[in-house]
């Protein structure tokens, strides 16, 4: 069962669409008032919330940032205001969507359930992300072991996000220099073993008994967590 959490004024409206979002599986909560919304949402888990704009006490952008400071889960702006401002706001404030009214409850129904899908994958993926030890976060430029950024020089870096972008898989001597723009094309196999055996060091990896980098005889390494 799906349980969403529906803050519009229009009970009519709310109604209907209840109604017929039951067919699929979905229980709708209604608020007609902005303040009830919210301290539903504190007795109670929703894995969507339907917010309209034009609330009496409160407008709908102000009910937005407040559910925010709070809840992840996806907001679906269903809302008459048409105003391309609303719109941006909405948006940049933490709202995942935004329905312009009138629209078809076909239309409502397919968006919840993709964003319901979308937030369940980016759960599933930030909890397989947390669980690893090495970690690259591509939006940051950075790499962290058991959750504290490495230092690294610049061929350090390249060399083991690459690894970890090709997790499990073998990686050539040849493939790192040719895909870490740090390195110079020229470089020998031996200068990426001497840049390998300074990562192992600021990952605590013993080339004896590795954890994390494993050399394979004749080719290059391995990385795996």
């Amino acid at each position: 069962m799906i349980n969403i959490l529906m803050i519009e004024d229009d009970l009519e409206l709310a109604e209907i669409l209840s109604e017929y979002l039951t067919q699929y599986d979905m229980k709708v909560d209604i608020a007609d008032e902005p303040y009830i919304g919210l301290s539903k949402l504190n007795l109670k888990k929703y894995d969507l919330i339907i917010l309209d704009l034009s609330l009496p006490g409160m407008d709908g952008l102000e009910v937005c940032k407040e559910i925010r400071k709070k809840h992840t889960s996806p907001i679906i702006i269903s809302s008459a205001r048409h105003d391309i401002n609303d719109k941006v706001e909405a948006l940049e404030i933490g709202a995942d969507d935004y329905l312009p009214k009138p629209y078809d409850p076909k239309e409502l129904k397919a968006r919840i359930i993709s964003h319901l899908r979308r937030f369940e994958q980016i759960q599933i993926s930030a909890s397989e992300h947390s669980n690893k030890t090495l970690e690259y976060d591509e939006f940051k430029h950075a790499i962290f072991y058991k959750g504290k950024e490495l230092v690294l020089t610049n061929a350090e870096f390249d060399i083991l996000s690459y690894l970890i972008k090709k997790e499990g898989g073998v990686v050539s001597r040849e493939e790192l220099i040719y895909n870490c723009s740090s390195i110079n094309e020229e470089s020998s196999n031996k200068s990426i073993d001497v840049i390998i055996s300074r990562i192992r060091q600021k990952i605590s990896d013993d080339s004896k008994t590795p954890t994390h980098i494993h050399a394979i005889r004749g080719i290059g390494y391995k990385l795996t967590q």
